[in-house]
């Protein structure tokens, strides 16, 4: 296939040439509007209790599950006449808005607590928005910039969850064009440095246009089917430029080594997709596994990098090895025009430095090194990694809420000012589906036994509050009966993600609802857990898919059962590390959390959406590195000091392009530590960190040593699978069956 692949390249360049520019204009006419089309949400998993009650609520009672916060200053105090009669006009003309499904304010009559600052000085309006993720955030949108300004002398402000979505989504587009402008010139400039040729260094560029817009009219179609997150947008552009410029890098140098052999052009291009376009698809095979395993979880958040990264990692392989290597037969020997390396030597009157050899090279010397010291650089850099992973051991997860936008969002504002200024409070809401038999003393009883729990402040009911155990006064706002079901609101005092608030919300789940009907929690403290058990509960699954992906591709591409299960130890070490420094600087606010809130928790969803890309680029690198080596150690006598020169020689030959391209990549992944969304930076920060570990402590090191210590175990397969491999790759084994001896 790939030799087919090479000779079309060859014979028709200037037709695939063509087609790419026009697919590429379709995709960026189509593609490009993608954000218009994505949502902010999908962190919770759409069958877990707090949906189903959620759900519940919007049939029965009309109640989406997005709100909006208006709040109401004046220095003369909130029921100073003016206040007061601004804000109950406010309150009055949310009630009439088609938007809104209820509106409860302090100035309504009702009894409902905290609605008041401390100081008097300002007041809440809580609005329940109709709509769902997509909508309500917009209608959150339409009323703010309706009354959120100041009316003579009386401040308004506006927040809420919906409003926090919204302004979510418009930084997100904003951080996409920054790091669009950080990422794209910075990678051109360490291109032409890597290349020196500037015609060399915009061919990468062009792949990964081809990628990111390809890409984008994927998600886009996609959305027209099924929900798909904003924040696919920043890894869709992020990653396809990184894998672009991978994998064409590698492309481009083993061309330029094909070409300094003596080879001609043509043939040089057919040696050259055989051999790296091979590693290339096998490296895109791996990386776009670990992103499907995404797929595996309930949450459209996670779901949507599912249809992001195969689509990215597909069309930057495709590009890269057919279109790649079809304007390199355009290009011939203009390659490397416009040298600037050159051109600085010619003007500054030096000669051209001497070609090094491969054994001259650094990384040659480096693994020499390394193997001759081998086991303890292996112990030292394992037991680093190891220390740097211990703070993970302390993870606490947690939900998203207002603290990932930065503190000049208004939104953000406007909840940092409730948490400073209300008597904080979280609500979670009980829903009975099935109120058969169920009568309102039933509910009142039910109630009262509810707000006997710890930290529990008010429960209110269709028929009034019980507050601290005692029944309040008139019916409260925020609960009813509807169609045969009802609700009931409960304001907690425990701190959100703590200890004391999982305690809570498993004793008033014990508690009996009436007629024993079964009974739907949802609230942020509900979600949090369903979130985190979403996740958790379907790990093991992800692991053992991506572990046997990794396995099996691997073992293909080297015929070993040694070199896979090492490839798999040393990528969960270095992740290790990484996931260690997440915790130590976003959790526990070290660094100053990198410019972020430190909440005391990390969004559950992030690191397993990081564990799975991370973990697919480690391969990247593990595929680079492998495949020249085992083109070596087939050519080789495959003796143990064969091992090891094979190794060397491997790294020799790949430890520039590894390098190279861990720089390249990071730069794109560096340029989401810009973005305002704190979850996105950092996730930013921690694949820049995973790339820059795995490509220096990793390959350049521990792999080398690790290797070395296995010897000729290194290549080892049973019989079986032995004889298979030879005969399904038609060529000579590299390794030694188990019923052998190994070599020495």
């Amino acid at each position: 296939m790939l030799t087919r692949m090479a000779r079309l390249a060859v014979t028709t360049p200037r037709r695939i040439v063509g087609i790419t520019v026009l697919f590429v204009i379709a995709a960026a006419a189509f593609g490009i509007p993608a954000a218009s089309k994505l949502s902010p949400g999908g962190f919770l998993d759409p069958a877990s209790e707090s949906a189903r009650a959620a759900a519940t609520l919007a049939e029965k009672f009309n109640q989406g599950g997005m709100d909006l916060v208006v709040v109401v200053s004046s220095e003369r105090g909130a029921k100073d006449a003016h206040a007061h009669a601004v804000g109950a006009d406010i309150a009055r003309q949310l009630s009439q808005s088609p938007f809104v499904s209820q509106v409860t304010s302090p100035w309504d009559g009702q009894t409902t607590p905290g609605l008041f600052s401390a100081d008097g000085k300002t007041a809440m309006i809580l609005v329940a928005l109709k709509g769902d993720e997509k909508s309500a955030p917009k209608h959150a949108r339409t009323l703010a910039q309706r009354f959120a300004h100041d009316h003579q002398g009386v401040t308004v402000q506006a927040g809420g969850s919906a409003l926090v979505y919204e302004q979510v989504n418009e930084q997100t587009e904003r951080d996409l064009l920054r790091m669009e402008i950080i990422a794209i010139p910075l990678s051109f400039l360490a291109l032409v440095w890597v290349f020196g040729g500037l015609l060399a260094a915009a061919l990468p560029v062009a792949v990964g246009g081809v990628a990111i817009l390809g890409s984008l009219a994927v998600l886009r179609a996609v959305a027209l089917i099924t929900n798909v997150s904003i924040f696919a947008l920043n890894v869709t552009v992020a990653l396809g430029f990184a894998l672009a410029v991978d994998y064409t890098l590698l492309i481009i140098s083993r061309y330029r080594d094909e070409v300094a052999a003596g080879r001609g052009r043509d043939e040089a291009l057919l040696k050259t997709v055989t051999t790296a376009g091979r590693t290339v698809l096998f490296s895109a095979v791996t990386v776009a596994l670990a992103l499907a395993a995404t797929a595996l979880f309930p949450m459209y958040f996670l779901k949507s990098f599912a249809y992001a990264g195969t689509a990215v990692v597909a069309f930057a392989a495709l590009a890269a090895v057919v279109v790649a290597p079809a304007t390199l037969a355009l290009i011939g020997d203009r390659l490397d025009a416009l040298d600037i390396r050159k051109l600085g030597r010619r003007l500054l009157g030096r000669p051209a430095p001497p070609q090094p050899t491969l054994e001259s090279s650094f990384w040659y010397r480096t693994a020499k090194l390394v193997m001759r010291q081998a086991i303890p650089v292996g112990l030292a850099l394992t037991a680093f990694l190891l220390a740097l992973g211990a703070p993970f051991l302390g993870v606490r997860w947690g939900y998203p809420d207002d603290r990932v936008l930065p503190t000049s969002a208004s939104a953000r504002a406007v909840s940092d000012r409730i948490r400073s200024e209300f008597r904080t409070t979280s609500e979670t809401k009980v829903v009975l589906p099935d109120t058969a038999g169920v009568t309102t003393a039933d509910l009142d009883d039910y109630a009262m036994r509810l707000s006997l729990v710890a930290d529990v402040a008010a429960v209110s009911t269709p028929t009034g509050t019980f507050v601290a155990g005692q029944h309040g006064g008139p019916p409260s706002a925020p609960s009813g009966m509807a169609a045969g079901s009802a609700y009931l609101t409960i304001q907690s005092t425990a701190p959100l993600y703590s200890q004391a608030s999982e305690i809570q919300l498993a004793r008033m789940h014990a508690i009996a609802p009436p007629g024993h009907q079964p009974a739907q929690f949802t609230g942020m403290a509900q979600t949090n857990r369903d979130c985190v058990n979403g996740i958790t509960s379907r790990l093991p699954f992800v692991f053992a898919f991506i572990a046997v992906v990794t396995l099996v591709l691997l073992f293909l591409l080297t015929g070993s059962v040694i070199l896979p299960i090492k490839a798999v130890l040393l990528n969960l070490v270095s992740l290790t590390a990484v996931f260690g420094a997440l915790v130590w600087i976003f959790q526990d606010g070290h660094l100053g959390a990198v410019g972020t809130t430190s909440t005391g928790t990390l969004a559950a969803n992030v690191p397993v959406l990081m564990f799975c890309i991370a973990f697919g680029l480690s391969m990247d690198y593990e595929v680079f590195l492998l495949a020249r080596i085992r083109e070596y150690w087939l050519e080789s006598p495959r003796t143990r000091a064969a091992n090891d020169e094979s190794i060397a020689l491997g790294l020799a030959r790949t430890g520039r392009v590894i390098t190279a391209a861990a720089l390249l990549m990071s730069i794109s992944f560096a340029a989401l530590i810009s973005a305002g969304v704190s979850f996105m930076r950092m996730f930013g920060l921690g694949l820049t960190v995973a790339v820059l570990v795995d490509a220096t402590l990793v390959r350049m090191l521990l792999v080398p040593a690790f290797m070395h210590v296995l010897g000729g175990l290194n290549w080892w397969a049973p019989d079986p699978l032995a004889q298979w491999h030879h005969r399904a790759f038609r060529g000579v084994s590299p390794i030694r069956s188990g019923s052998g001896a190994l070599p020495q």
